[in-house]
């Protein structure tokens, strides 16, 4: 039996698994992520990969997939820059294959995410998609042709950073009004705490679950709250949800895709995102009523979408 391997570098921790040819994930792997030392973090992972390989017989492992958030070449071997590691033109590949012997695969961690649920999840039956991740940010993926849209340079698919209000809120890219300052979880706590922080009466839900302290306010509990019956909270879920649908309606006015799918910790609020982003979605697509209308979902594989998506991705060139 054939597998590979896929490891997802995050901000604080490195996860890997071995993936069948199936999807499936086999066995599985964790480090911290030494995230200020470049060469500590290419030790760390390839410390995973050998521990996983140590499972399988000779040949059996095919090759290895790092997800990982920045800029890869579209060479799949160097990272050109990553926001929250110390990665900068980092021939990380080559570090790696030098450590394991392995042929190795980087991969934007939205686009692995996106190819996951493309082979084996939410959108495994469609032929072009868009993958949404709703996290602290906005990520994004998308699959044209069942091939990954990398564009000429490695980059494309930065649509958190579509600028959608003229100076709106700053970015952390820098700019300002970017769709993630209102699609993303950091937006919903920003509000959230706004709403805490003016003494509203309407918020006082909100500010019972964080002692008063708005400073304490988590998205957790905001989905909580709105979950519970909470209306300020659904509201606030509901003013972000808008925000998704009207910037996924830009998305798809471009891109024509199949399905809209949407994942990330903030997809968690479930339909209290989702409807009224569909809703959104529905009043501001482009040609509404004279065109096939992709339906949006939910993401099938949850966390472990960017390491199937780089496991299988690396399997795919192995065999090539």
């Amino acid at each position: 039996m054939s597998v590979s391997i896929g490891v997802d570098v995050g901000g604080t921790k490195i996860a890997a698994s071995t993936v069948d040819e199936q999807g499936r994930i086999l066995h599985q792997a964790r480090r911290e992520t030494p995230a200020q030392d470049v060469g500590a973090i290419a030790t760390a992972i390839a410390a995973v990969v050998q521990e996983l390989r140590e499972r399988h017989g000779p040949g059996e492992v095919l090759g290895v997939g790092v997800a990982c958030a920045g800029f890869i070449d579209v060479t799949g071997s160097v990272v050109l820059f990553a926001p929250n590691l110390a990665w900068r033109d980092e021939p990380l590949a080559e570090r790696i294959r030098e450590a394991t012997g392995m042929p190795v695969l980087l991969e934007n961690d939205a686009n692995a995410a996106a190819w996951g649920e493309f082979r084996f999840g939410a959108a495994r039956d469609v032929d072009d998609m868009v993958m949404v991740t709703l996290g602290t940010g906005v990520g994004g993926g998308i699959i044209s042709r069942h091939q990954v849209l990398r564009g000429a340079h490695g980059m494309a698919a930065e649509i958190g950073h579509m600028r959608v209000v003229p100076d709106g809120h700053r970015c952390g890219c820098g700019n300002r009004g970017c769709w993630e300052q209102y699609a993303s979880g950091s937006a919903l706590v920003r509000e959230a705490r706004e709403m805490v922080r003016a003494g509203s009466p309407h918020a006082a839900e909100l500010e019972a679950r964080c002692g008063g302290d708005a400073d304490r306010l988590t998205g957790q509990m905001v989905t909580e709250a709105a979950q519970d019956g909470d209306q300020a909270a659904r509201e606030l879920l509901e003013d972000l949800g808008r925000w998704v649908g009207e910037g996924v309606a830009s998305l798809i006015a471009v891109l024509d895709s199949d399905m809209i799918v949407v994942g990330g910790g903030v997809s968690a609020a479930g339909d209290l995102v989702l409807d009224p982003a569909r809703a959104a979605f529905q009043r501001q697509l482009t040609g509404r009523g004279h065109r096939p209308e992709p339906p949006m979902v939910p993401a099938r594989l949850g966390n472990d979408a960017g390491m199937i998506g780089a496991a299988d991705l690396a399997a795919l060139r192995a065999r090539s």
